[in-house]
Order: structure tokens, then sequence, then C-alpha cells
């Protein structure tokens, strides 16, 4: 066990003025970044007061988006805990132990549904599975015990406890089995109407260095974990995720978790809630010292929770982790108080005893609010089942359901059968696409929602930091060229090509410098790299071997000294020349010989030089073209 953690030195609080800027910001409705929202976590004393006014009038504007204005939520449900193995090892969880402690490595699949049933007969309607992260990849006895009852991994031990609770009960599952990919997603998703894991933190050095809480745990890696929230907004399942505040991280590190729910929350539109859990220590674990986190910072994320969160996210705060402030919690914005259940403990926090629906019934009148219960999927959910819920569950949701998409009291929690539908689930769309888009091709009969039923399309358009312009095939053909040949760009045949080459930009210079870089470390010679043709200024070229400057204006600017010569220079004459510059055709003076410009045009010839047209001037008698006397 690791003794000592490593937690960040506590940051500045920021000044006055830029909290009361940040304050500003969040009254008008703008959209918040990184740095303004780690100030309004900052927020203490009237700032905070002032914080908490915005995020409920927030709050009462997300209840009104989704038609339960004045309304605030639990699921009444019953806690399984499959198992407490786990190959993680988070310092600060006492859910999780090891073989030699177990009771049992696994529930078996009679005590999974002895649980659920209890929790039928006291109306529930959720079953909160919830367990370790593979265990088997860590203890062979976990890998063993599934190996003997036919089961290849603890995901597929999952699945079958979870049909076993919808035929034999009628609960509906909630899964949370920790990392998944998108395979898995898909698997579970027809035994589930929703699944969760907690995103925890986005502090990269919480999970890399020694002395971490998350240090020693491969599934607690960031990346890992943003990875699976893409892949189940891509599977389509409605999600609960969110974060931990004080396991060490520091406040801007805090915000950045958020911001990186609520991207992803844009972007698919399946995230349903974000927990905002504190952090409270636990004996027998490596953080047993370290101090709770204080409530009024709790209160400040979770209104900074709720600015940053879309419509349609709910906002969440276990009731039994915020001793007597529940007032300040629902002041601060939350809509939900999360599962409750009536049978179970918390097996995460079991110092902390569930309260009981009267109690929760009274906290949440006192703040003006009437308390309803609704199943573990969202009512935005269970009213958009046929685009949400596999079809699968469609007849289990809808049993316990009300037409607003809340839990109906009334109903009868039974089990009922799981089962596809005779002869399949019917597919519908352009499945066929891969088959027919070379013969029907693609046509124009579409979803009318298309541009919002598959996401927030500006979202996703925001998150790509960077798209390739497409090259014109000319440019194309230049860069293969000057790749393979430089010197074949002084073929006329390949005009057309080097003249794209010369307006080019974009990917293309900057695959241009590139290869000017390769044929520098090739040591090609000078005569193969400077490859101005004779009839096209071709600087850009020249530049793809020397290297190439920028003018102000952003187009390449040739630099006479960066293009080598096209043959070494002559020794330098041991007599200096005497009288003025000649030009190429040894003309005395280069004022009027229009050879000055283009030197390569004065051909060879036994005839005066043309540009030498006077036979008394200076010119014609110093000109080496002028006839010769015997």
């Amino acid at each position: 066990m690791v003794d000592h953690i490593s937690i960040a030195p506590p940051e500045p609080a920021p000044a006055a003025s830029a909290m009361r800027r940040a304050l500003k910001r969040a009254a008008d409705g703008s959209t918040l970044d990184v740095t303004e929202s780690a100030v309004l976590l900052h927020a203490r004393g009237d700032d905070l007061d002032t914080l908490l006014d915005i995020a409920s009038r927030v709050r009462e504007a997300h209840l009104a988006d989704q038609n339960r204005t004045g309304v605030v939520t639990y699921s009444r449900k019953v806690f399984i805990p499959l198992t407490h193995l786990c190959r993680d090892r988070c310092h600060y969880c006492t859910f999780v132990t090891v073989p030699g402690k177990a009771k049992s490595l696994y529930l078996e699949r009679d005590e999974v549904v002895e649980i659920a049933r209890a929790g039928a007969a006291a109306g529930c309607k959720e079953a909160l599975f919830t367990l370790g992260d593979r265990p088997e990849e860590r203890w062979p006895q976990a890998r063993q015990w599934l190996d003997e009852r036919g089961y290849d991994s603890t995901l597929d031990y999952v699945r079958a406890c979870a049909i076993a609770v919808l035929e034999e009960t009628g609960l509906l599952p909630h899964l949370n089995p920790g990392v998944m990919s998108w395979e898995e997603l898909q698997r579970l998703k027809p035994v589930s109407p929703s699944m969760g894991m907690m995103l925890e933190t986005t502090a990269e050095r919480l999970w890399s260095e020694k002395g971490g809480p998350h240090y020693g745990s491969p599934d607690k890696e960031p990346a890992v974990r943003l990875r699976v929230l893409d892949d189940a907004g891509r599977v389509g399942v409605p999600f609960t995720t969110g974060i931990l505040v004080g396991i060490g991280e520091t406040i801007t590190e805090r915000a950045e978790s958020l911001h990186e729910i609520r991207k992803r929350a844009r972007q698919y539109r399946n995230v349903q809630e974000i927990i905002v859990q504190n952090f409270r220590s636990k004996p027998d674990t490596a953080m047993r010292s370290h101090a709770d986190a204080d409530l009024a910072e709790l209160a400040a994320t979770v209104a900074v929770a709720r600015l940053l969160m879309p419509p349609g996210v709910s906002v969440q705060a276990p009731p039994n982790l915020v001793g007597d402030e529940h007032a300040l919690i629902l002041r601060a914005g939350i809509d939900d108080w999360g599962g409750v259940s009536p049978v179970t403990p918390d097996h995460v926090n079991p110092e902390a005893p569930w309260p009981h629906v009267d109690e929760l019934t009274r906290w949440t009148a006192d703040a003006g609010f009437e308390l309803r219960e609704r199943l573990t999927a969202y009512p935005k959910y269970v009213r958009e089942a046929e685009k949400w819920v596999d079809i699968r569950l469609h007849g289990h949701v809808r049993a316990l359901s009300t037409p607003d998409g809340l839990a109906d009291a009334s109903a009868e929690v039974v089990g009922r059968e799981w089962q596809e539908p005779d002869g399949g689930i019917d597919t519908t769309g352009r499945a066929d696409l891969n088959s027919t888009i070379d013969t029907e091709g693609r046509t124009s009969d579409r979803r009318g929602d298309f541009d919002s039923v598959y996401g927030d399309w500006d979202a996703l358009r925001g998150s790509v930091h960077s798209v390739p312009e497409q090259l014109d095939t000319e440019a194309r053909d230049g860069l293969r060229l000057a790749e393979s040949n430089p010197a074949a760009l002084l073929d006329p045949a390949n005009a057309e090509a080097a003249m794209a080459l010369l307006t080019a930009d974009g990917p293309a210079l900057e695959t241009m410098t590139r290869l000017a870089d390769d044929l520098r470390a090739d040591v090609v010679g000078d005569d193969i790299t400077y490859v101005v043709n004779r009839n096209i200024n071709f600087s850009n070229v020249c530049y793809v071997a020397a290297g190439s400057a920028r003018s102000p204006s952003g187009s390449v600017t040739p630099t006479r000294s960066a293009c080598p010569p096209r043959r070494s220079p002559r020794a330098p004459s041991r007599r200096p020349r005497r009288g003025p510059p000649r030009c190429a055709c040894r003309a005395a003076s280069t004022r009027n010989c229009r050879s000055a410009t283009t030197p390569t045009s004065c051909a060879p010839s036994r005839r005066p030089c043309p540009t030498c047209t006077s036979t008394r001037s200076l010119r014609w008698r110093s000109c080496p073209r002028r006839p010769r006397r015997a």
C-alpha cells in the first residue's frame, strides 16, 4: 500500500476583477472557457451566493426545456455488487478487496436475482450493477471462477445476470462495469436502458506519477476513460458520468474535467446526467488522512457544472454525502438526487447510509420543488426510446413509465420476457449501402431531423482541429516530381505542375518544406536542387531545396543567397577588371543593354550583338562579337 499521497499545492485565489468579470459573463449566459470556470470554482462568501443564484436560474431553464418545471427527480433502486475484485488500485477505495478477503469472488446468479426480487417488492425499478474493472486480468481465481461457469469474461457474466433480472424481476438494469470498448458497449446495450462510468478527473499526473491516487490503475488513465465516453456516444446509450471533487486535483484540472464532459455532452447528446461527488476519506486506505472535500467547494463545483452542461444534462450530488447541507446543494443547481435504495446500503460509501425517501421529499419541498421518481433512463430518453433504447427493452421500459417519461408509481414490477422479435429485428434505412453504392448510389431520402438526431454537428466541427485541404491535381503531381526527381521539373512537359507549386500554400507548402529538409539530409548536389526553369521563374521549387521565407503578405519570398548557383563560380582573376561592369553580352555598359535582365537570351552568334547597334559607340568597339580585321 502507498503510504504517502502527493497532493498539488493550492492555486492562488483569482483577482477580484477576474471574479467580477466571470460572474458577469455567467449571468449574461456567455460561454465560459476553462480559465473563467476555474475562477468561478474559487467563489466563496458573497461571490458564492451570486454564483448559486445564477446556477439556480439556469437550472430553472433546464427544467423548462425538459418539460418538468419545478420537479426534482430520484431513482428508487437496489445496489447489486456483482464482485468486489478489480485490477485497479485506487488509493481511496474501500469497495475493492482481494480474493483472500472476499466472502465470495462473485455473486452467484441466484443471489443477484434474490436481491433484485427484494427491490421489486419494495417498489424499486432500477437494479444498479457495480463491480471492479476486469478482475480476471489480475486475479487467476477470478479467471477460474468464470471458466468453471462457462463465461469468457466478467462482462459476459454481467450480461447474463442483467437478462436474468429483466426476465425474473422486471427491474431495469443500470450497468457500471468500468472501462468498456465500443464492441462491449454494443453487446451490453440490449440488456440495459442506461449505463455509466465516472470520469473522475482528467489530471494525468494523478494517474502517472507515483503517489497519485490512481497510480497503478490502468483503467484510470484519463485518455482511456475519455475514449469510453466517446464510444458510448457513438453507440448512443444514455450514459451517466461525473467527477470526484477533492482527490488531489487542482482547481484548473477540475475545470478541465468538466469541460471535457461538456464537449461530449454537446457532441453526442447521450450524457443524461453528471454526478458531482465529494471525496470522503475512509479508514484502511492510503488516503485515510486526506481531508474531506469542503461542502462550499462542492457547491461551487455543482454550480459551475450546471452552468457548463447543455440543456438536457441533469446535475446530481449524492444526498448521503453532503451531511445537513441539502438546501445548499439544491440551491447550487442540482435537479436530481440520484439513486436511493430502501433495501441495500451504498456499498461504495458504506459509512454513509441512504436517506429515507420521506426525508428527500421534505428537503425538496422546503426548497420549493416537487420530488418525482424516474427510471434508470431519464424522461427525455424514455420519451424517445426508439432512438436511445434498444428495441428488446421497449416493453420493459413502457411497462414502468408514464407518458411524460417518469416512473409510474402504480406500475407492477414483474418479470417480462427478454428476446428478439420473431424473425429478428427489422432493419430500417439504407442498411444495404455497402452493396448498392455501386449500383443504386446514394439517394436523397433521409430523415428530416438528420441535422440534429445524430448529435451536434457544430460541436463535432469544433472538435476537429485541422482538416487537410484538398490539393489540386497539378500541385499533387508537382509534389510527386519534387519528391522523386526534382530535376524533372525542368522538363517543359511538367510546366503546369511547376506553375501549380509556384503559388503553393498550406499543406503543399508544408510538404515542400519537408522535401527541402530531406534533400539537405541526403546531401543532394546543387545542380539537382536548383530547378529554376529557363522559361518559368520557379522560385518555390528553388526553395524546396534551399528553404523558404515568407513575406508579410504570406507569399513565398525568394532570397538570392538561398538559391545555389547552377555551376561552380569561376576562380577570381589575377588581374582585376577595369572599367564599368559589363553585361552578359560583354557590352561596356549595361545601361541600354536589353540582355542585362535575361542573361541567357544572348545566344552565341557570329553576327554582331543585336543589342549593340551603333558601330561608332564604345559598346560597339568593346563587343567581342564585332567582326575583326584580318
